[in-house]
Protein backbone atom coordinates (compact mmCIF):
# COMPACT_ATOMS: atom_id res chain seq x y z
CA UNK A 1 0.00 0.00 0.00
CA UNK A 2 1.39 3.35 -1.04
CA UNK A 3 -0.31 6.44 0.43
CA UNK A 4 -3.83 6.28 1.76
CA UNK A 5 -5.43 2.86 2.25
CA UNK A 6 -8.39 1.99 -0.02
CA UNK A 7 -11.16 0.63 2.16
CA UNK A 8 -14.40 -0.81 0.87
CA UNK A 9 -17.62 -0.47 2.82
CA UNK A 10 -20.33 -2.99 1.99
CA UNK A 11 -23.12 -0.66 0.89
CA UNK A 12 -26.13 -2.95 0.55
CA UNK A 13 -28.02 -1.86 3.66
CA UNK A 14 -27.29 -0.46 7.09
CA UNK A 15 -24.89 2.15 8.47
CA UNK A 16 -22.42 2.19 5.57
CA UNK A 17 -22.40 5.99 5.17
CA UNK A 18 -21.42 6.45 8.81
CA UNK A 19 -18.51 4.01 8.42
CA UNK A 20 -17.40 5.79 5.24
CA UNK A 21 -17.33 9.13 7.10
CA UNK A 22 -15.29 7.68 9.99
CA UNK A 23 -12.82 6.04 7.62
CA UNK A 24 -12.36 9.20 5.53
CA UNK A 25 -11.80 11.20 8.72
CA UNK A 26 -9.17 8.60 9.75
CA UNK A 27 -7.29 9.04 6.44
CA UNK A 28 -8.65 6.33 4.14
CA UNK A 29 -10.03 6.46 0.63
CA UNK A 30 -13.45 4.80 0.68
CA UNK A 31 -15.20 2.72 -1.98
CA UNK A 32 -18.84 1.71 -1.62
CA UNK A 33 -19.04 -2.02 -2.40
CA UNK A 34 -22.20 -3.29 -4.10
CA UNK A 35 -20.80 -5.81 -6.59
CA UNK A 36 -17.94 -8.36 -6.45
CA UNK A 37 -15.75 -6.32 -8.81
CA UNK A 38 -15.83 -3.42 -6.33
CA UNK A 39 -13.58 -5.50 -4.04
CA UNK A 40 -10.69 -5.41 -6.55
CA UNK A 41 -7.72 -3.36 -5.39
CA UNK A 42 -9.04 -2.78 -1.87
CA UNK A 43 -6.76 -2.92 1.18
CA UNK A 44 -9.60 -3.67 3.62
CA UNK A 45 -13.36 -4.13 3.90
CA UNK A 46 -16.00 -3.02 6.40
CA UNK A 47 -19.27 -4.89 6.83
CA UNK A 48 -21.61 -2.51 8.67
CA UNK A 49 -24.43 -2.99 11.08
CA UNK A 50 -27.94 -3.19 9.71
CA UNK A 51 -30.36 -6.06 9.21
CA UNK A 52 -28.24 -9.21 8.88
CA UNK A 53 -30.88 -11.25 7.02
CA UNK A 54 -31.33 -8.50 4.41
CA UNK A 55 -27.58 -8.00 3.99
CA UNK A 56 -27.02 -11.76 3.60
CA UNK A 57 -29.85 -12.08 1.08
CA UNK A 58 -28.55 -9.17 -1.03
CA UNK A 59 -24.93 -10.35 -0.77
CA UNK A 60 -25.99 -13.77 -2.04
CA UNK A 61 -28.10 -12.26 -4.83
CA UNK A 62 -25.18 -10.13 -6.10
CA UNK A 63 -22.52 -12.84 -5.64
CA UNK A 64 -20.81 -10.88 -2.88
CA UNK A 65 -20.93 -13.72 -0.35
CA UNK A 66 -18.36 -15.78 -2.26
CA UNK A 67 -16.38 -12.68 -3.23
CA UNK A 68 -16.10 -11.66 0.43
CA UNK A 69 -15.05 -15.19 1.39
CA UNK A 70 -12.24 -14.87 -1.20
CA UNK A 71 -11.19 -11.37 -0.10
CA UNK A 72 -7.70 -11.55 1.45
CA UNK A 73 -7.49 -8.17 3.19
CA UNK A 74 -8.52 -7.29 6.75
CA UNK A 75 -12.24 -7.07 7.47
CA UNK A 76 -14.12 -5.10 10.13
CA UNK A 77 -17.63 -6.30 10.94
CA UNK A 78 -19.88 -4.36 13.28
CA UNK A 79 -23.16 -5.62 14.75
CA UNK A 80 -24.81 -7.34 11.74
CA UNK A 81 -21.33 -7.50 10.19
CA UNK A 82 -20.22 -9.62 13.15
CA UNK A 83 -23.09 -12.00 12.44
CA UNK A 84 -22.21 -12.25 8.74
CA UNK A 85 -18.58 -13.11 9.52
CA UNK A 86 -19.32 -15.89 12.05
CA UNK A 87 -19.02 -19.65 11.48
CA UNK A 88 -22.67 -20.11 10.45
CA UNK A 89 -22.62 -17.50 7.68
CA UNK A 90 -19.47 -16.43 5.78
CA UNK A 91 -17.21 -18.45 8.09
CA UNK A 92 -14.38 -15.89 8.26
CA UNK A 93 -14.32 -15.51 12.06
CA UNK A 94 -14.10 -18.45 14.47
CA UNK A 95 -17.21 -17.35 16.39
CA UNK A 96 -20.75 -18.47 17.07
CA UNK A 97 -22.99 -15.43 17.42
CA UNK A 98 -26.61 -15.03 18.56
CA UNK A 99 -28.64 -12.32 16.78
CA UNK A 100 -30.46 -9.62 18.78
CA UNK A 101 -29.20 -11.20 22.01
CA UNK A 102 -29.30 -7.97 24.03
CA UNK A 103 -32.95 -7.42 23.16
CA UNK A 104 -35.17 -5.66 20.66
CA UNK A 105 -34.76 -2.12 19.32
CA UNK A 106 -36.38 -0.62 22.45
CA UNK A 107 -33.72 -2.32 24.60
CA UNK A 108 -30.88 -0.45 22.81
CA UNK A 109 -28.31 1.10 25.13
CA UNK A 110 -24.88 2.70 25.43
CA UNK A 111 -22.11 1.53 27.74
CA UNK A 112 -18.50 2.44 28.50
CA UNK A 113 -16.11 -0.27 27.35
CA UNK A 114 -12.53 -0.76 28.48
CA UNK A 115 -10.44 -1.27 25.37
CA UNK A 116 -7.31 -3.36 25.68
CA UNK A 117 -4.31 -1.04 25.84
CA UNK A 118 -6.37 2.14 26.34
CA UNK A 119 -6.86 4.22 29.47
CA UNK A 120 -9.95 6.07 28.26
CA UNK A 121 -13.18 4.04 27.85
CA UNK A 122 -14.94 3.72 24.51
CA UNK A 123 -18.66 4.50 24.48
CA UNK A 124 -20.30 1.52 22.79
CA UNK A 125 -23.69 1.93 21.09
CA UNK A 126 -25.64 -1.35 21.24
CA UNK A 127 -28.68 -1.61 18.95
CA UNK A 128 -30.28 -5.07 18.67
CA UNK A 129 -26.75 -6.26 19.32
CA UNK A 130 -25.45 -9.78 18.77
CA UNK A 131 -23.80 -11.74 21.57
CA UNK A 132 -20.84 -14.09 21.19
CA UNK A 133 -21.93 -17.58 22.25
CA UNK A 134 -18.55 -19.18 21.55
CA UNK A 135 -15.16 -18.00 20.33
CA UNK A 136 -12.31 -20.16 19.06
CA UNK A 137 -9.13 -20.56 21.07
CA UNK A 138 -7.15 -18.16 18.85
CA UNK A 139 -9.74 -15.36 18.98
CA UNK A 140 -8.48 -12.39 20.97
CA UNK A 141 -10.93 -10.43 23.16
CA UNK A 142 -10.19 -6.68 22.95
CA UNK A 143 -13.16 -5.41 24.97
CA UNK A 144 -15.90 -6.93 27.11
CA UNK A 145 -19.19 -5.81 28.59
CA UNK A 146 -19.96 -7.31 32.00
CA UNK A 147 -17.57 -10.16 31.23
CA UNK A 148 -18.94 -10.88 27.74
CA UNK A 149 -16.72 -10.21 24.71
CA UNK A 150 -17.95 -7.37 22.46
CA UNK A 151 -14.79 -6.51 20.46
CA UNK A 152 -12.70 -9.38 19.13
CA UNK A 153 -9.93 -10.09 16.67
CA UNK A 154 -9.48 -13.32 14.76
CA UNK A 155 -6.35 -12.83 12.68
CA UNK A 156 -7.25 -10.34 9.95
CA UNK A 157 -10.87 -10.03 11.11
CA UNK A 158 -11.98 -7.47 13.69
CA UNK A 159 -15.59 -7.67 14.93
CA UNK A 160 -17.68 -5.53 17.26
CA UNK A 161 -21.11 -6.24 18.72
CA UNK A 162 -21.69 -2.49 18.88
CA UNK A 163 -21.73 0.44 16.44
CA UNK A 164 -18.46 2.44 16.60
CA UNK A 165 -19.57 4.39 13.53
CA UNK A 166 -22.38 6.00 15.54
CA UNK A 167 -19.93 7.78 17.85
CA UNK A 168 -17.38 10.54 17.33
CA UNK A 169 -14.61 8.30 18.70
CA UNK A 170 -12.34 7.08 15.86
CA UNK A 171 -10.36 4.51 17.85
CA UNK A 172 -12.03 1.33 16.53
CA UNK A 173 -11.65 2.52 12.92
CA UNK A 174 -8.05 3.54 13.66
CA UNK A 175 -7.37 0.03 15.04
CA UNK A 176 -8.82 -1.42 11.87
CA UNK A 177 -6.62 0.82 9.71
CA UNK A 178 -3.59 -0.32 11.75
CA UNK A 179 -4.58 -3.91 10.91
CA UNK A 180 -4.77 -2.91 7.23
CA UNK A 181 -1.32 -1.28 7.37
CA UNK A 182 0.09 -4.38 9.08
CA UNK A 183 -1.42 -6.70 6.45
CA UNK A 184 -0.31 -4.63 3.47
CA UNK A 185 3.24 -4.48 4.85
CA UNK A 186 3.31 -8.26 5.11
CA UNK A 187 1.86 -8.72 1.59
CA UNK A 188 4.41 -6.28 0.14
Amino acid sequence: MVGRPRIGVLALQGAFREHARMLRDAGADVVEVRLPEHLEGLDGLVIPGGESTSILRLASLYGLDDAIRSFVGPILGTCAGMILLDRAHLGLADLEVDRNAYGRQVASFEADLELEGEERPFRGVFIRAPRVREAGADVEVLAALEGEPVLLRDGRVLVAAFHPELTDDPRIHERFLELVTEATSVRA
